[in-house]
């Protein structure tokens, strides 16, 4: 893999840096607001697009900063159904991020939102059982302009593709389309937690991407110190827990994470961001045939979510190869749906939108990595 150059990417810099950069440049104080524009309300890709700069400010922003939009080199799905990209970065590693056009199956909240799941690391070193990301291992982290830029960067394949476009004389940027954020991608977004940070930073603020902090929702498999630092530090971000099993015995199997930080140390962790919050936590649930799927784990996951008032989201495992996970008939899916609700907690079971395109995190990059071993 090559070395990555040692020049910041541009979209790794938030407002306030580049304002104060620009001023120790002699440039006036409006040159920031307009190269902010060029690169989240226009969203381009090259240094030249950006015409209302002066050439030679152009030229020393180029000398000082990467812009480098990610290259999409593959993109599956049918129209208004989950699209997943794979995308290769400047130093020739892959990731992937998936498009979902919501339902009222989704996290429980009947909406025709665009959602975005985003990628925080080239591949998983928490090696969950089920998962695809960690087949290979982990590679590196991503800094904050690659998880910026998957964002940025599904926006303009939008925008490409939209079926038809309103002219207009006078031009004006074009419509933001993605307004819902999931950090559930590739790798576990809290042990990448100062990237992560900023970038949110970066989406969530007016001048960047101007999705909500209420529209963001970070996962995490388990980390207990760092949900406890999320729920100190972060805005009003939403929670994610891949809970997978609501006991240790089924955790351990498919989750190395719960050996390190048990179901205890999990729930007191979620308890503090309950705590700082009082946002509503979800706890995602892949449902793994003869594993997780039998009523007698229906009744600790449902006490569980009573303990946390949290929201349970049903996923029907998505089958990987090489792997030997299948998921449940339809009926028990039904089945353990129904148990939770009788038990009296919120859970949703996931219309299915993917399995057909190898939307389980990571599989589009592995088959990609077969193809093209990394130099």
């Amino acid at each position: 893999m090559k070395p990555p150059t040692l020049r910041p990417d541009i979209r790794s810099q938030t407002r306030d840096e580049l304002s104060a950069l620009l001023a120790a440049w002699g440039e006036p104080p409006f040159r920031a607001p307009q190269v902010l524009s060029w690169l989240y309300a226009w969203r381009v890709a090259s240094w030249d697009a950006m015409t209302n700069l002066p050439r030679p400010l152009r030229h020393r922003l180029a000398s000082h900063f990467q812009l480098h939009p990610l290259t999409l080199e593959r993109c599956q799905g049918a129209p208004g159904q989950t699209r997943k990209f794979l995308w290769r970065l400047a130093d020739g590693a892959h990731i992937e991020s998936v498009l979902i056009p919501a339902n009222p199956a989704l996290y429980a909240e009947p909406s025709d939102r665009l959602t975005l799941c985003v990628s925080t690391q080239v591949g998983c070193a928490f090696g969950c059982k089920f998962c695809a990301s960690g087949l290979h291992g982990w590679k590196r982290n991503l800094g904050p302009d690659e998880i910026v830029e998957q964002v940025l960067a599904a926006e303009r394949w939008l925008a490409a593709n939209a079926s038809s476009q309103t002219p207009s004389l006078r031009p004006s940027p074009p419509r933001r389309r993605i307004d819902n954020l999931v950090v559930m991608g590739m790798g576990e977004p809290l042990a990448n937690y100062d990237a992560l940070s900023k970038a949110l930073a970066i989406l969530n603020a007016p001048w960047g991407g101007a999705i909500g902090a209420r529209h963001i929702t970070v996962s995490t498999c388990g980390l207990a110190p760092q949900i406890r630092r999320f729920a100190e530090e972060s805005p009003q971000f939403r929670l994610a827990i891949s809970l997978h099993g609501a006991t240790d015995a089924i955790r351990n199997r498919l989750m190395p994470v719960n050996r390190k930080y048990p179901l205890s140390e999990l729930i007191s962790a979620c308890e503090h961001y309950l705590a700082r919050k009082g946002r509503m936590i979800s706890l995602e649930y892949i449902l793994i045939d003869g594993v997780n799927d039998g009523l007698d784990q229906a009744h600790p996951l449902a006490a569980l979510a009573r303990r946390l008032r949290a929201k349970i989201n049903l996923i029907p495992c998505n089958p990987v190869h090489g792997l030997p996970w299948r998921r449940p008939a339809p009926p028990a899916q039904t089945a353990f749906l129904h148990a939770l609700k009788k038990a009296g907690v919120t859970a949703t079971l996931r219309i299915e939108k993917g399995d057909n395109i190898d939307a389980a995190c990571g599989q589009l990059r592995l088959q990609a990595e077969a193809a093209h071993p990394a130099d």
